[in-house]
């Protein structure tokens, strides 16, 4: 946890918050504080800041809070993502949070398994706790939005046209594709197909979208593994 996020109903007072639940054992038993020490904190969809430790006790830590700046700037990407195995998911959900992703679209293909759609993972408060961990990774205090599109052909016929306009739109497809183009800081929808890639019907559909295929090299990697690796090569550190 490299940033304590902080939620509106922590707050006692405007400038007070009192912590009691997994964050406040975290920080006691990782942070270990004493009074005076100031940890670094952050309010969900706001500022970051400092929290200087007021009271410690057994139960709860009570902080002084003072928010000044903004957290790390968004990347500049709509990413849409195949629907991955539900192990897989948490940890791709946590590393594309940590990366800076705001939009993110869980999306079908013919290779996804009709029963990741049923797992828990995509329940509000699961999938919740998982782009926080993100946050608190990088951080970070911006929270994703998800959106989860059950059909592939609705969602890239009448939706994606509009999300894509005007962006760098670019299928992550290790088949007939030119290498990944040179990192720039500009808008982009990147999408990303499920182990084994998306089938020729859907690369297609989404080249008729104006999606030009990419690769970055030979080697097939697992999703969790490409995500982070497409993010890196497509936009500068």
């Amino acid at each position: 946890m490299n940033l304590i996020l902080l939620f509106e109903s922590d707050f006692s007072a405007a400038d007070t918050v009192i912590i009691s639940d997994r964050r406040f054992h975290h920080i006691r038993q990782i942070h270990q504080p004493e009074p005076g020490q100031q940890l670094k904190v952050g309010l969900l969809n706001g500022e970051i800041g400092t929290g200087i430790v007021i009271n410690l006790s057994e139960h709860q830590i009570t902080l002084s809070i003072s928010l000044n700046r903004s957290p790390p700037p968004a990347l500049p990407v709509t990413m849409l993502l195949a629907m991955p195995r539900p192990k897989m998911l948490k940890r791709t959900l946590q590393t594309i949070t940590s990366m800076g992703v705001k939009q993110l679209y869980l999306i079908n293909s013919y290779k996804v398994d009709k029963s990741y759609w049923s797992t828990p993972v995509l329940q509000e408060k699961t999938l919740t706790e998982q782009l926080l961990l993100g946050l608190e990774q990088a951080g970070d205090t911006q929270l994703p939005e998800v959106h989860l599109r059950k059909r592939f052909k609705p969602f890239v016929e009448d939706e994606l046209p509009a999300i894509a306009l005007n962006t760098r739109a670019l299928v992550a497809h290790p088949y007939n594709a030119t290498p990944c183009p040179d990192a720039k800081q500009t808008q982009t929808t990147l999408a990303i197909g499920p182990e084994g890639g998306f089938i020729p019907y859907e690369v297609e559909k989404l080249q008729e979208t104006g999606f030009q295929s990419i690769h970055i090299g030979e080697r097939i990697l697992r999703v969790e593994n490409a995500v982070p690796v497409l993010l890196a090569r497509i936009f500068p550190v």
